[in-house]
């Protein structure tokens, strides 16, 4: 099993705070866009209850419509639990199906608990599920693009690879953040600063919302509030990039 990159502790840390809140640290070290590094509206999450879900990624591509030429349904599920034994910890699955549109669902019942018994921290395809009442109650993470009722002829191309999801290419070992609100990918070069901004990032928030709070609220007392948290904000920012 590879060594993390990013500690168990700092792990732990991320999934203190929500997605939204980790996107907004990772804005701050200015690597890319900031309309890239995350999926879009088509990856929802199917237990948006569940607490944020943190993990590295390992890939498949996912095919439903037609037989494989060699193998059985699910051909390569095995390969790919096996591969976990290699994969950084925790394991997300993360598929890419390529049926267009879509035929089948990617994931239900057996396939998550298999996953969750060898370790995944959860599951994310630009697919489809079922089983939505019996996943939902292993508390198994999982984010897809709609429900189909039946599971064709299931079976894995590829594992390992890279995928494109939500608009986003995923490669094997990207740090992976996920909640109600979608997921976003972390730079593993910056993990575990993001993991130790959030608390300061979410405080420099909350001067405004605790202004909103008070019982006497102005324009002007607004301006100061969204000011402080401004340059609380842009202190935070100075000190992640040296």
């Amino acid at each position: 099993m590879p060594t993390p990159p990013v500690s168990a502790a700092d792990l732990d840390l991320l999934r203190r705070y929500d997605t939204p809140t980790v996107c907004n640290v990772v804005e701050l070290f200015d690597l890319y866009p900031r309309s890239y590094g995350y999926m879009d509206r088509r990856i929802q999450a199917c237990y948006p209850k569940l607490p944020p879900m943190v993990g590295f990624a390992t890939t498949a591509t996912f095919r439903a419509a037609d037989a494989p030429k060699a193998g059985c349904a699910y051909s390569g599920l095995v390969e790919q639990i096996e591969s976990f034994a290699q994969s950084l910890q925790p394991p997300v699955v993360v598929f890419q199906d390529i049926d267009n549109p879509p035929v089948a669902a990617t994931f239900g019942e057996v396939l998550c608990s298999t996953y969750k018994a060898f370790g995944a921290a959860g599951l994310i395809t630009s697919g489809a599920g079922r089983d939505l009442d019996q996943v939902e109650a292993l508390q198994f993470p999982c984010f897809c693009d709609g429900f189909i009722c039946a599971h064709g002829y299931c079976y894995f191309p590829q594992i390992n690879v890279p995928v494109h999801v939500g608009g986003l290419t995923i490669h094997p070992g990207d740090l992976l953040h996920g909640d109600r609100n979608g997921v976003t990918r972390i730079p593993i070069e910056i993990a575990s600063a993001v993991a130790h901004a959030c608390a300061e990032y979410a405080a420099a928030e909350a001067v405004v919302l605790t202004y909103l709070k008070s019982e006497h609220i102005d324009t002007q007392g607004y301006a100061r509030a969204r000011n402080e948290c401004r340059e609380r904000i842009e202190a935070l920012a100075r000190r992640l990039k040296r």
